[in-house]
């Protein structure tokens, strides 16, 4: 049996009931962190709570060695992700694998950022187009396809929430400043006029946590700001209702002479 279970998003409280009698029934527990991690606690808190041994796998125990699915195909075994467990790519494909194999599943969900983010944001989720995540730039690594989606997005009015690039093995997470500065860059490459210092942003971080930050103003101004510790994620709005104009002023504190008319 393969358990793929989501930790939620900001400390190991945040795991649902049915997840964690999933880790207490099972025979072996791994995590993975490289596609997001918890910063609001540690796992010896939840090995403590559950009375287990969580075991953290590398990226290439995860996809290239398939640790969790072989493990799974004679034992009861847990997977855990930050966010929600099917959000990543990566995971996905262990659940259609497992199915392939025979191998009995069950998923346990639990917060993501794509819900959370909109949410404390004051926007409406089904207002959100295609999602995009800025990679940190790399020698001849600067690809210009974050703006461009947000590009395609705002033609239908649409909001992007725009994710940023996490290497947990090199304790590298990119920061809203850093993500602004990116876009940035490529209008000035690009010159189309989608990404300007004018242009109204949305930062949040810490999403989950006790007091996350969000903040909504020209890109300009939040460009030099600080937003503190991670995790850092941002939103270029679309077409606003009025309703989320009102939630941007309220809950992001933009000067209400900045938003689109």
């Amino acid at each position: 049996m393969l358990y793929l279970v989501g930790l939620g998003l900001y400390d190991e409280k945040d795991i649902s009931i049915n997840g964690l009698e999933a880790i207490k029934s099972a025979d072996v527990v791994y995590a993975e962190f490289y596609t997001a991690r918890l910063f609001g606690g540690d796992l010896k808190s939840l090995e403590s709570l559950a009375g287990v041994t969580i075991n953290i796998l590398r990226r290439e125990e995860v996809e290239e060695e398939n640790l969790p699915l072989k493990q799974a195909e004679i034992k009861d075994v847990v997977f855990l992700t930050a966010g929600d467990p099917l959000m990543a790519t990566t995971h996905a494909d262990i659940l259609m694998e497992a199915r392939k194999k025979g191998i009995p599943t069950r998923v346990i969900h639990a917060s993501s950022i794509l819900s959370a983010a909109p949410g404390i944001a004051g926007l409406q989720a089904y207002k959100f187009g295609k999602v995009t995540t800025i990679p940190r730039p790399e020698d001849n690594y600067f690809p210009h396809s974050p703006y461009q989606v947000i590009a395609e997005n705002r033609k239908m009015g649409l909001h992007t929430l725009v994710l940023l690039d996490i290497q947990a093995h090199r304790d590298y997470y990119m920061t809203a400043n850093e993500g602004l500065k990116y876009l940035l860059r490529v209008e000035n490459e690009r010159n189309e006029g989608i990404i300007t210092t004018d242009t109204l942003a949305v930062v949040i971080a810490r999403a989950g946590s006790p007091e996350p930050l969000v903040r909504a103003h020209r890109v300009g101004v939040l460009v030099e700001q600080d937003f503190g510790g991670p995790l850092h994620c941002m939103i270029i709005p679309g077409d606003l209702h009025f309703l989320e104009a009102e939630g941007l002023v309220i809950l992001g504190g933009a000067p209400e002479h900045i938003l689109p008319e």
